[in-house]
């Protein structure tokens, strides 16, 4: 049986070298921005104004 992955992964754009992607932690629907380039990687929590982590909450189960 094939296990289920935790996270989704959605490309959203590469510019000047540095791609992004939002990654969707699919238990909790906290969403995450991923940078990366030929150096090294960056994940950060997306937060509202508020500051409180954006939820998607389709990806809830």
């Amino acid at each position: 049986m094939k296990k289920e992955q935790r996270f989704e992964i959605t490309p959203t754009k590469a510019d000047g070298g540095v791609s992004f992607d939002v990654v969707t932690d699919k238990q909790t629907g906290v969403q995450y921005v991923l940078a990366s380039n030929y150096i090294g990687s960056s994940l950060t929590v997306l937060v509202d104004k508020e500051g409180k982590p954006l939820l998607k909450r389709e990806s809830l189960t």
